[in-house]
């Protein structure tokens, strides 16, 4: 039974190769990569940008998770990573579920993670100097929906912890209905924005929806050689 369960969850173990740094050794050599111009001539405003998005994913708990998982073998890093991102997917629809909205410690806790995966998709794009190849591009996009409904849950909490809307929600359901429907630009005009904060909220997810399905599904889809993220054949 127990390989079995290894066969499931980590896959052909003799084909992976094991990475030369850990995952936080790796992401301050990307950061040192950038500040010497190792693999783009950049400058001013766009070096800036670069380094505080390779800089800012030391400030959240994923780069520390998977080195905490590479201890244990570095086989388990991807699978702590998915467990991670599946806990994030959760987390805003327990807090819609069970009404705790009111509570601004665990709404703090949930924008928190959030900005981990806001900022996480640019830095891929961006930042990705020293980023290597994943191990597979099907298990990037479905990552990457998955962090798409994560945004759609965190969303439908924000929108529910005020009056921002036309009408209060009857249902845990209709926060993520109108999340959902105002990413993609739909607007039935059953609920819409009448408060700044609501409007202010919705530009935002907005702008992130075309960031996410515009930009790095294109990004993806495309396989774009950038220096980094694709080019590096060895796992990190």
């Amino acid at each position: 039974m127990n390989s079995i369960l290894k066969k499931l969850f980590l896959g052909n173990l003799s084909k992976i190769p094991k990475p030369e740094y850990n995952p936080v050794q790796k992401r301050i050599m990307n950061i040192k990569a950038i500040w010497n111009n190792n693999h783009q001539d950049d400058n001013g405003i766009e070096k800036i940008v670069r380094l505080f998005l390779s800089t800012s994913q030391l400030l959240f708990p994923g780069v520390y998770i998977k080195y905490l998982a590479s201890l244990k073998g570095y086989e388990y890093r991807d699978l702590a990573l998915d467990f991670y991102v599946l806990l994030k997917v959760s987390f805003p629809l327990l807090i819609l579920i069970y009404h705790c909205q009111s509570n601004q410690y665990v709404i703090w806790i949930m924008i928190y993670v959030l900005l981990e995966t806001v900022l996480y998709i640019p830095t891929l794009i961006f930042a990705s100097d020293m980023f290597s190849k994943p191990r597979s591009y099907k298990r990037s996009m479905l990552l990457l929906f998955l962090n798409y409904i994560e945004i759609i849950f965190s969303f439908g909490v924000l929108y529910s912890c005020g009056n921002y809307l036309n009408q209060p929600f009857n249902h845990w359901f209709d926060a993520i209905y109108f999340s959902t429907i105002n990413s993609a630009s739909i607007g039935y005009g059953d609920y819409f924005p009448v408060t700044t904060i609501g409007k202010v909220l919705a530009t935002i997810q907005a702008f992130l929806f075309l960031i996410f399905v515009v930009l790095f599904l294109n990004f993806f889809s495309t396989k774009i050689k950038s220096k980094g993220y694709f080019d590096i054949e060895n796992e990190s």
